[in-house]
């Protein structure tokens, strides 16, 4: 593990938060109904099955626990120097 991915202080001096991940993919599957078709002469009922249709929905979430701190002398800028300043 490097310093700026396990909750220790990085080499900037921030406390960086930890990352969190955490998917889910699930097979899903469903049938449709029968389709019916009638043949003359003579007559004669046909029955075909329905389709079978796969999905793999799959969801993603990924977030960071805690907040990161600003130490003293890294520039007091908010954003920790990455871009500027807000507001």
């Amino acid at each position: 593990l490097s310093p700026c991915t396990d909750g220790s202080a990085s080499p900037c001096g921030l406390a960086v938060p930890q990352p969190v991940a955490d998917s889910c993919n699930e097979p899903c599957v469903r049938q449709c109904p029968d389709s019916t078709v009638v043949i003359y002469p003579p007559p004669v009922v046909v029955t075909f099955p329905g389709p079978i249709l796969s999905t793999f929905p799959q969801q993603s979430v990924v977030g960071s626990m805690g907040v990161p701190e600003v130490g003293a002398g890294v520039g007091g800028s908010v954003g920790g120097g990455l871009g500027g300043s807000f507001g």
